[in-house]
């Protein structure tokens, strides 16, 4: 196996796992209720809650390196984890989900809140293709 396979693989196991901490344990109600709205509110709530999102896959992923002697470039990471960031603020402003929903034909689930959430799962696949990205940037780079 690839230097850069294992630091895929390494890094997309991670990511994952911190998105599911810093999704849905970390983040506030009031974080995940206000980030979407408009205004200066809604733009710091966002703030906060991708900044402690982050955090939490930048401790996660050095410690995980630290402990099974996984190479990280400082270029690989920074590419990385600044692809999540964006990539998870734009979609968590709710409307680009919404928005891909209706264009791919989907309308509906977007609206779907029982017994699914539509918007909630499209939501998480969006932010699972977008972490194996900044997995791919962190192994490559």
């Amino acid at each position: 196996m690839s230097t850069s396979a294992l630091v895929f693989a390494v890094a997309m196991a991670t990511l994952v796992a911190a998105h599911q901490l810093a999704d849905h344990i970390f983040q506030t109600d009031a974080n995940a209720n206000a980030k979407a709205t408009l205004g200066r509110n809604g733009w710091r709530h966002l703030f906060i809650h991708v900044g402690t999102y982050h955090v939490t896959a930048l401790v996660m992923l050095l410690v995980t390196a630290a402990a099974l002697d996984v190479p990280l470039t400082v270029a690989g990471m920074t590419a990385g984890l600044g692809f999540s960031a964006v990539t998870h603020a734009i979609l968590d402003r709710r409307w680009p989900v919404r928005w891909i929903l209706r264009h791919t034909g989907s309308a509906a689930f977007a609206e779907l809140t029982t017994p699914l959430c539509g918007m909630y799962l499209a939501d998480q696949a969006l932010h699972y293709g977008c972490l194996w990205v900044a997995a791919l940037l962190i192994a490559c780079l």
